[in-house]
């Protein structure tokens, strides 16, 4: 790609950006929420055009969008082959579709895509970005939704890939994972190149600062948490006032469904001082048609809808308080990054000012500065008295937030470690 540039219309996306992809290589393409990531890559499938610039080479594209582009009514097996059945199957009856999809993945083929879990629709997305035999693959946050099992296995997929001589343009805001497969690294900043390099040649402190363009401190806030009152309790443990308490466990083991329990009559909640940040914030955590705004504004216990002034005012001051990155308050939620669209999210839910607090991965696909942001409010939040519920599948970062960790396994709590028995080998041995 060469002087790639792109206007939305007052925002300059992307100025005169140089990209390229070698055959067995994984190009880690990094940068904050909106720095242009995705808009290049969509330049690069062919789905924008540039407003100036070439793309060179002929390679066939498959992109993994950090947004699931999967039709959830048709079965997996439809998602895998539709629109692109090879002329020379001929006639293929569904038995035989759902054979070759076995091949590609170990999900239901007869299953229902919307019926899913977002990390097994995630598996299917990249099935048939893979089943393409595409030349070049770009994947956009693939591991956002996955387990750390299931990453591995992914990783162990890329580097087939690599030695078929695959290009991967690779996405992410985790930076173990740039460690871990990056063979070479290129820097978005406000839509231009700030670095491009061998991974091996820039240190993790290094990659932060050309991504954010300034020293990062700390990754984890130190914590020294004021307890209060209970504000819920279960069985086998409490969640008290200024406390954050993580949930642990293996996909399926209940985490997300306790917290939904205490959600279940969303008005009630609210009124009694609940809020939710759900894990799929596309389908239950937006209105992705409406505004900043009005997604900003719609939970709120006290509305203050025609008043237009007072509207802005309002998202406004979320909006810098969470550091939203949006041209305009009133363009639609769906026209922004992945990250800011989970910024909105969770900043419709803090203008309810709840004293309990339920996140299901708040950081996922937030970079790595605004991590960071988040964190510190976290903490600021529980020191004015929140009680805070958190799933994470990040384990570093659920134990360095969490004050305790409760594990669960089999929609049982199996385990609630303190602080300092908080350590990855028994939360895993918990959960397992």
């Amino acid at each position: 790609m060469r002087r790639i540039s792109k206007r939305f219309g007052a925002t300059q996306v992307l100025r005169q950006v140089d990209l390229d992809v070698f055959a067995g290589e994984v190009h880690l393409l990094a940068g904050e929420n909106g720095a242009g990531k995705s808009t290049l890559m969509k330049i690069l499938a062919g789905t924008l055009t540039a407003d100036a610039g070439v793309v060179e080479g002929s390679a066939d594209v498959a992109v993994i969008y950090q947004e699931l582009s999967l039709i959830p009514t048709m079965t997996v097996a439809d998602n895998l082959f539709l629109g692109r059945m090879p002329a020379t199957w001929g006639f293929v009856s569904m038995s035989e579709m759902a054979r070759r999809s076995r091949e590609l993945i170990d999900v239901d083929p007869y299953a229902h895509v919307g019926t899913l879990p977002i990390g097994a629709r995630q598996r299917v997305e990249i099935a048939k970005a893979v089943s393409r035999n595409a030349r070049v693959i770009v994947m956009d946050e693939p591991t956002s939704a996955l387990t750390a099992l299931e990453a591995a296995e992914l990783f162990a997929l890329i580097g087939a890939l690599k030695s078929r001589g695959c290009g991967i343009v690779y996405i992410t805001h985790k930076m173990e994972e740039t460690e871990q497969i990056a063979d070479r690294v290129t820097v978005l900043r406000d839509g231009q190149v700030v670095a491009s390099c061998a991974a091996a040649e820039l240190k993790r402190a290094e990659l932060i600062r050309l991504m954010v363009g300034r020293e990062v401190s700390e990754q984890f806030p130190l914590r020294q948490p004021v307890l209060g009152e209970e504000r819920v309790r279960f069985p086998e443990f409490s969640v008290r006032a200024g406390e954050i308490v993580g949930l642990a466990g293996l996909r399926g083991a209940g985490a997300s469904e306790l917290l939904m329990s205490l959600f279940a009559a969303p008005r009630k909640a609210i009124a009694q001082g609940v809020a939710m940040l759900t894990s799929d914030r596309k389908t239950t955590g937006l209105v992705l048609s409406m505004s900043v705004t009005a997604n900003c504004l719609m939970a709120g216990r006290r509305p203050v809808w025609r008043r237009p002034e007072r509207e802005r005012a309002e998202a406004r001051g979320l909006a810098d308080l969470l550091r939203l990155r949006a041209a305009s308050l009133e363009m639609e939620a769906r026209e922004l990054s992945g990250g800011n669209q989970q910024k909105v999210a969770l900043a419709k839910w803090i203008r309810t000012r709840p004293s309990l607090l339920l996140l299901d991965e708040p950081t996922r696909g937030i970079d790595v500065g605004a991590k960071q942001e988040i964190y510190q409010l976290m903490n600021e939040w529980s020191r004015q008295g929140m009680a805070i519920l958190l799933i994470s599948s990040e384990l570093p970062e659920l134990l360095a937030l969490s004050d305790k960790v409760v594990v669960m396994r089999g929609g049982k709590v199996s385990a609630v470690l303190s602080k300092e028995e908080s350590t990855p080998e028994r939360v895993m041995e918990a959960a397992c």
